[in-house]
């Protein structure tokens, strides 16, 4: 397909989703300016405390396997086969994400993924990226944007065709948006925050847990996670509300802190060698969901990623959904170029975009906030866990009717929206086979085919083909 004219275009975000979007747009010809708040960090440290390490799964693996990055991204990332529930008393409880080993979800660094996705873009596709430029202002009539410049207080005004608003949650793209008649958008941040901490490699090297697991010490109103780092160490995130009788606000001195954490997770004090000046000069970070509409204004602006439609974390499907947006994207994108040769509506190109995609990103915004349940609450409950066992006989004897809403969401490329409309369906077969049984073994498999072909079989059927 022959590419684009030379047509400026600015991405206002280099985070993932703007950085993978760049390599997209400029491989379509486009000359892409990317501007960022914060400055290079493949240059500079960035402040810890924000990083929470990503699950990068089938959907972020397919759309980094279109730049040929896939491969090089994964060389860095540690397979997690499951999760490693910590009890109380230490006891651990192994639950598998998938079928079997090939399912399974990866650990990557936040940051190390940036680096390489800025270095892929600068120098094999001569994007220009400019750091530590603050976007205040925008006229989307004309196409102009004001930046700031964090350290020297000097502003510019650049002017470019099309805007790209990849500038996460608290965008300033969605904020001018905001102002258009109409323009409709929900924040809900969440009552906890959450706060890093760091498990050391062994002297010598290695990994002191499970490698390949994501670690969680569920505890009801709270939790504990913690992701293997390429380098042996682990990332672990506390999750706690802000407010209330444990709470960060209730943990105010050390005594306090080493009290909380020798009753509720006493194994992993002996690993955090750090956990004092972690937990008290590490910041302690918000989660907030965000819904809008429209995504984008005219043939001017459209936004990705979390800008349009952040999500909590707890699906691990933050990043996968944002770089989704970039795939569903430029398949639009290159259906425009190849009837005409180049776009010649813009605005219904956005239009079409962003309508198909928010059913979607509206779906795991919700499963994330109720797998939040799930993981601090649920996978410690007996009841639970016997309808976990009996799905995995549901999935291993009726492979072709029967996906859970978890493998359908990560290891697959099925709409969001049609996965929760599923896992809605198959909680209901799980309540009904499960309100007598005391043992997975005793399942009638009779009544579970029944429920699947009545209830089910149709809906999946349906998703044959089907990819937004």
């Amino acid at each position: 397909m022959p590419k684009q004219q030379k047509e400026s275009v600015i991405i206002v975000g280099a985070g993932l989703v703007g950085s993978l979007l760049s390599i997209y747009l400029a491989r379509k010809g486009f000359q892409v300016s990317v501007y960022e708040r914060r400055p290079d960090m493949r240059k500079e440290t960035i402040s810890a405390g924000r990083s929470i390490n990503l699950a990068i799964s089938t959907r972020g693996i397919h759309a980094l396997e279109r730049v040929g990055l896939a491969e090089k991204v994964l060389a860095t990332a540690i397979p997690m086969q499951g999760r490693m529930m910590h009890s109380v008393s230490g006891e651990l409880t192994f639950q598998r994400y998938g079928k079997d080993d090939s399912e399974h979800i990866n650990s990557i660094s936040r940051g190390e993924l940036n680096k390489i996705l800025m270095t892929e873009a600068e120098k094999t596709y001569g994007v220009k990226f400019h750091f530590c430029e603050n976007a205040t202002a925008a006229d989307f009539k004309t196409g102009a944007i004001t930046f700031k410049h964090e350290r020297t207080g000097a502003t510019r005004t650049v002017n470019a065709s099309k805007i790209f608003g990849t500038d996460g949650s608290a965008s300033a793209i969605r904020r001018e948006l905001e102002k258009q008649p109409n323009y409709r958008t929900s924040q809900v941040e969440l009552s906890h925050g959450y706060k890093e901490l760091t498990i050391p490699e062994i002297e010598g090297g290695g990994f002191q847990m499970e490698r390949n697991a994501l670690h969680i010490w569920p505890r009801g109103s709270f939790m504990l996670i913690a992701l293997p780092n390429f380098q042996g160490t682990f990332t672990c995130t506390l999750f706690l509300p802000f407010e209330g009788p444990v709470s960060f606000a209730s943990i105010t001195d050390e005594a306090k802190m080493m009290s909380f954490f020798k009753e509720q997770f006493p194994d992993v004090i002996p690993l955090l060698p750090n956990l004092k000046e972690e937990f008290f000069e590490n910041p302690t970070g918000r989660m907030v969901t965000v819904k809008s509409a429209p995504w984008s204004y005219k043939d001017r602006v459209v936004l990705l990623g979390d800008a349009a439609h952040a999500i909590v974390p707890f699906f691990g499907q933050g990043m996968n959904c944002g770089f989704e947006d970039c795939e569903i994207f430029d398949d639009m994108l290159t259906e425009a170029l190849e009837q005409e040769g180049s776009v010649q509506n813009w605005e219904k190109l956005f239009t079409q975009f962003w309508q198909s995609r928010k059913p979607n990103s509206d779906a795991i915004a919700d499963m994330a906030a109720e797998n939040f349940v799930e993981m601090r609450d649920k996978v410690g409950d007996p009841k639970f866990l016997l309808m976990k066992k009996v799905e995995k006989i549901l999935n291993d004897n009726f492979p072709k009717d029967y996906v859970s809403r978890y493998g359908l969401v990560t290891f697959s490329q099925v709409p969001y929206s049609a996965a929760y409309k599923i896992g809605t369906i198959q909680n209901g077969i799980l309540d009904e086979l499960c309100r007598d049984l005391k043992q997975p073994e005793n399942l009638d498999l009779a009544l579970a085919s029944k429920l699947i072909q009545r209830e089910l079989s149709h809906v999946m059927g349906e998703l044959n083909g089907s990819k937004n």
